[in-house]
């Protein structure tokens, strides 16, 4: 008797030798704080269709995420009590719990709504747009990206690009016109 397998059996029990990362699902909240603050249409779903797919492309270890979008009120005060910096600021992202190794597993994002629209004007840019380049920015950080360093600054606003492109939309910082968000 001849112990035959078929090119199917075969490819699954190879692919079942490579070692794989194994991720449990990633839990995503995005929540608009701020109230009487006006949201434009779709961009919640926007947000969370990209952000998830950010997430695949980053092979982050985060297993949950938080977004607030904020006024610049309730981000002046976080910016002050947090940086001691005082008034808002685009985007403030907080490490929440740890694994092993000490990578951030779950994180919050807040993004300042208003900061958004401001700068959408200089940009020229959908609000979408600008509020998914400070979520993406946040996740950076939450996956070990550092941009205080010139050198650094450069590698993560590449990378902002690189996944943007990969997204399917425009890359924000390769016309060398734009600053940090």
């Amino acid at each position: 008797m001849h112990n035959r397998r078929t090119k199917s059996q075969a490819v699954r029990r190879t692919e079942k030798a490579k070692p794989r990362l194994r991720r449990g699902p990633f839990k995503l909240h995005i929540t608009a704080v701020a109230t009487g603050m006006a949201l434009p249409a779709g961009l919640i779903p926007f947000l969370r269709r990209h952000i998830r797919s950010a997430h695949t492309l980053l092979k982050s270890p985060l297993s949950e995420l938080s977004i607030a979008l904020v006024g610049d009120v309730a981000m002046g005060e976080l910016h002050n009590r947090f940086l001691n910096i005082p008034g808002p600021t685009d985007v403030l992202t907080f490490e929440l719990s740890h694994d092993t190794l000490n990578r951030p597993i779950s994180g919050e994002i807040v993004v300042c709504l208003p900061y958004a629209r401001r700068a959408v004007a200089r940009h020229r840019v959908p609000l979408r747009l600008e509020v998914l380049l400070y979520c993406l920015h946040g996740m950076l950080h939450l996956s070990g990206y550092d941009d205080r360093r010139q050198r650094d600054y450069q590698l993560m606003h590449r990378t902002e690009d690189n996944i943007l492109s990969q997204l399917g939309l425009p890359a924000a910082f390769a016309s060398g016109s734009r600053v940090s968000p």
